[in-house]
């Protein structure tokens, strides 16, 4: 190890370099300059003669004094520099100059002849060549061996995990080397003569890693509250508050100019609903209109209808219309984890919206928040029912709400707070319905716009075809057409895509590599044929539309009825309609039986004898069409209304009541039978006609499957 003193003479290191007088016999007598040794005394001693003979200035005049070798020395070492004294080869013997300082190398006059010679074979200062090592502080691996193998190196110390060492060179320099797999390094290190060994790491990791370890459930802590805050609208969320408590400000979305791209000229077939909103934005732009009569603006509009009829694309239009600002939001967002954050989002929606006013908000879904209170299995939910209890407070509680116009949409009225419905909060409930035939082909053409379309498609034949289909169900029908139309790589969007698409939206994608034998082909086109046979013949029922025997979903064929408009939109059904709708459910089996024969009949008619088994069973029981029954409703449905669902129907009625209702719903279906038998025996040419006629093509449609009838001269059948 290299001694260190205070005096900056003494601090180079300096390694063994043997001095030979009987090379230089001007030189010094024999003696080492090492590391070790290299202090005032251990310099001194070197340079005293042995105890035999004590020179001193007395008896030697010529020898200078140990003072004046001292400091000789002392200078001459400080100007040094170690590559002067780290040689190569040692045999051969340093040059010697006089110091650099001049009041070491200028000789007194009284000087003695030694010193004079000391002086001029001084070690002059020489740097050996090292341009063979490695310039930089990060060598690579083979530069280092080739140092480690030329002597360069005097001492590595390695890394904890041995990937990485850092090296001493002869000269002084630092680098670090990094490590690979070499299980002959230690070998090579060890027979070149350096230095290993080994760090033992930072003295502070223990520390550190202790308060780490006590850091760690703060700084985890300390993540999870930004995500939460992230997540209830915090910075960078989607409310963007940045408050520490964000998560209990509303997250509604706020325009002070609305600009939703809708208008009521974007919406058809709901023109009752436009026509009262209508009224609540005129009443905005023109409220002297109104007040001067003594009207009040209405606080609230509830939009109720079923899915997909239009009631979030309505709202878009108000805040197109009005001209107001308007809020809009979900009544999801006010259901929170912790009691009381959806009332204080409540309240805060309602703090921006008087601020505002006079403005609209939007409340989605409202039935998320609006469930009647105290109700329900396992009881009330106590956050939501603060909300719901400051939601009514604030849209007409003690301070009121002026200005503030409520609009709320929920397909589910019936499950609403009674308390939420009444005048003074929504004074409106509009019913947003499904379209009628002039509906449906308003909003036909308004989602074929920017489709191109082929000269066959009839709006009016595609509306009739369609009842029951909302706005959405309908703005699906035109986009699967044309993405029909591009799969076939056609210009233009024909009928034949449309009729495609409709099937593919009724009864599921087509099966075209369905592997399917001619034998069952042929009970398919049968067990359809009888189905429209008896459609057919039957009076005042839906005329037949469409066969076809191509698997669809889970059907193996179908057979399409075009319903009567005014039947569905009055609802009112005949009890001859229903008799007769239940013999046409039983025509595919009765087909069966008479061609292939009991033995040989499939279940493919699970689904039309459950049919069937439904609307007896609601012609005695609900609709009072048993004789023996008579006007009584039995088994009316039961079960809580909040579960979305009826439950098992509870039975409030004797079991003798049970065993007439099991009979007249027996004697139904057997009428039904018999009816169907009759008409396709009666009938049989035309039956074997028409399904060769589906085993040729497939499909068959209205006006070919009425030709047959013509052709064949059949006859209504008559009871």
């Amino acid at each position: 190890m290299a001694s260190t003193t205070s005096n900056p003479l003494l601090s180079t290191t300096f390694h063994g370099t043997q001095i030979h007088p009987r090379r230089n016999p001007s030189a010094l007598p024999l003696f080492f300059l090492t590391p070790r040794r290299s202090n005032t005394k251990q310099i001194q001693s070197l340079l005293l003669p042995s105890q035999n003979r004590k020179p001193n200035s007395e008896n030697h005049p010529n020898f200078p004094s140990q003072a004046t070798l001292a400091t000789f020395l002392f200078t001459a070492l400080s100007q040094t520099t170690p590559q002067a004294l780290a040689l190569d080869n040692p045999t051969t013997p340093p040059s010697f100059s006089p110091p650099m300082q001049a009041e070491a190398t200028t000789p007194s006059s009284s000087s003695s002849p030694f010193s004079q010679s000391l002086l001029l074979t001084a070690p002059k200062t020489q740097t050996p060549a090292s341009s063979d090592l490695p310039e930089g502080s990060q060598w690579r691996y083979s530069e280092f061996l080739n140092a480690v193998k030329k002597g360069k190196v005097e001492r590595v110390r390695f890394s904890k995990d041995g990937t990485g060492l850092q090296l001493t060179a002869v000269d002084g320099r630092r680098a670090s080397v990094t490590v690979p797999n070499d299980p002959d390094l230690i070998d090579i290190l060890a027979m070149n003569g350096v230095d290993i060994s080994v760090s033992e790491g930072d003295s502070g990791n223990g520390l550190f890693s202790f308060i780490g370890n006590l850091l760690f459930p703060f700084l985890a802590f300390a993540g999870l509250f930004f995500l939460f805050r992230r997540a209830q609208g915090g910075p960078g969320g989607p409310g963007g508050l940045g408050g520490p408590m964000d998560f209990g400000r509303s997250k509604s979305k706020f325009q002070e100019v609305p600009e939703t791209g809708v208008t009521f000229g974007d919406v058809a077939g709901a023109d009752q609903a436009k026509l009262e909103l209508q009224e609540v934005v005129d009443f905005l732009k023109n409220p002297d209109k109104y007040t001067a009569l003594g009207a009040k603006i209405p606080k609230g509009c509830l939009l109720v209808g079923p899915p997909g009829t239009g009631k979030t694309l309505l709202a878009r239009a108000v805040a197109g219309e009005a001209g107001v600002p308007f809020f809009s939001c979900a009544a999801s967002e006010f259901v929170e984890l912790f009691v009381g954050v959806g009332a204080s989002r409540v309240r805060d929606l309602f703090e921006k919206a008087k601020s505002k006013a006079p403005c609209i908000v939007f409340i989605d879904e409202i039935d998320a928040v609006g469930r009647q209170r105290g109700a329900g299995l396992g009881g009330g939910n106590d956050e939501r029912e603060q909300t719901i209890n400051q939601l009514l407070t604030e849209m007409d509680g003690f301070s009121g709400n002026s200005g503030v116009i409520v609009l709320a949409a929920t397909n589910r009225p019936d499950v609403l707070d009674s308390a939420l419905l009444r005048p003074g909060r929504f004074d409106r409930q509009v019913t947003v319905d499904r379209p009628d035939v002039a509906g449906r082909v308003k909003i036909l053409q308004v989602h074929s716009r920017g489709k191109a379309l082929a000269k066959d498609v009839d709006f009016d034949k595609i509306s009739r075809r369609t009842p029951g289909f909302t706005g959405a169900d309908l703005q699906n029908l035109m986009n699967e057409a044309a993405i029909l139309a591009a799969r076939r790589d056609l210009k233009e969007i024909s009928k034949d895509e449309i009729s495609d698409a409709l099937e593919r939206i009724i009864a599921g994608p087509e099966k075209k590599n369905a592997v399917v034998s001619e034998e069952k082909k042929k009970l398919v086109a049968y067990h359809e044929a009888g189905h429209a046979l008896v459609g057919a013949l039957m009076p005042e029922y839906d005329p037949v539309a469409k066969i076809s025997i191509i698997p669809r979903g889970q059907a193996g064929g179908l057979t399409f009825f075009a319903p009567s408009e005014e039947r569905l939109e009055s609802g009112l059904y005949s009890r001859s309609y229903l008799e007769n709708q239940m013999a046409v459910a039983l025509g595919g089996r009765v087909a069966e039986e008479v061609i292939f024969g009991t033995e040989n009949v499939t279940t493919g008619a699970s689904n039309d004898f459950m049919q069937v088994s439904r609307v007896a069973r609601q012609m005695v029981e609900r609709f009072g069409f048993s004789k023996k029954i008579g006007q009584v409703a039995v088994g009316g449905p039961g079960g809580n209304p909040f579960l979305g669902q009826q439950m098992s129907s509870q039975k409030d009625y004797s079991m003798a009541t049970a065993d007439v209702v099991d009979s007249e719903v027996r004697e139904l279906v057997e009428k039904a039978y018999s009816r169907a038998t009759q008409i396709i025996t009666t009938h049989i040419d035309i039956l074997h006609k028409l399904a060769q006629l589906l085993m040729e093509k497939e499909t068959v449609d209205g006006e070919e499957f009425m030709s047959l009838f013509i052709d064949g001269r059949a006859e209504l059948y008559i009871a």
